[in-house]
């Protein structure tokens, strides 16, 4: 995978059941990370300045800051 399709600003490079690292709005201070499987993607727009909106399979809500892996 090279680097232009681990950008978690872009909404082609995510998929439902990726592995990703997402930080949740009250973690936006610390920047603390969580680790997850895309469940569904929430943002619409095609890119997103600071990451595409996603719902883990846990059932939390962030932006994803890293796409970990396929």
């Amino acid at each position: 995978m090279n680097e232009q399709s681990k950008d978690g600003r872009i909404r082609k490079n995510i998929k439902q059941g990726m592995l990703v690292e997402i930080v949740q709005k009250q973690d936006q201070r610390t920047g603390e990370l969580t680790e997850g499987g895309v469940a569904r993607i929430l943002t619409k727009s095609a890119s997103h300045p600071h990451g595409i909106k996603v719902m883990l399979e846990s059932g939390e809500v962030g932006r994803v800051k890293h796409i970990l892996e396929d």
